[in-house]
């Protein structure tokens, strides 16, 4: 059997354990951070908005960014932890892949994954484990799969 790959993440932080049956232990594989995703909007942004005048009045009409600099980073970490989940699977690394993130990174995580490893999905649960030491991940990844188990 192939090894089950478990990821817990957020925003900000991504962490990999595998393990080789859900009696076993979980080891870490890998930990992957995003420090922009931490930062105020107006630290990621480096430019002001754009103006421009075009009539003759002697305002300046302003042009807001359309999306949400926060997001984008956000979309930019969960491509970096989609691009490491093709690579495991290319090689070989898991059979079967669990991931636990938080609302909405998990969607936008969701939205990136390739189809190869949408198939090794087994389950993708809205709870943020990220910040928890890898004891207590332990100790609530039994009640978090088996609440899954009763919800389906």
């Amino acid at each position: 059997m192939k090894d089950q790959w478990i990821l817990v993440a957020n925003a900000s932080i991504a962490r990999l354990f595998r393990r080789g049956s859900a009696s076993e232990a979980l080891v870490p594989v890998e930990t992957m951070t995003h420090r922009e995703s931490r930062l105020k909007a107006s630290e990621l942004a480096h430019d002001r908005p754009g103006r421009e005048a075009n009539d003759n009045s002697s305002g300046a009409n302003r042009f807001e960014p359309r999306s949400d600099v926060r997001r984008k980073e956000h979309l930019r970490f969960a491509h970096e932890i989609s691009e490491r989940l093709d690579k495991g699977l290319a090689a070989g690394e898991f059979g079967s892949l669990l991931v636990f993130a938080s609302s909405p990174f998990l969607g936008e995580l969701r939205a990136l994954l390739s189809e190869p490893v949408e198939k090794h999905l087994k389950l993708a649960l809205n709870t943020d484990l990220a910040g928890l030491d890898m004891a207590e991940i332990e100790s609530r990844l039994p009640h978090v799969l088996g609440d899954a188990n009763r919800s389906a």
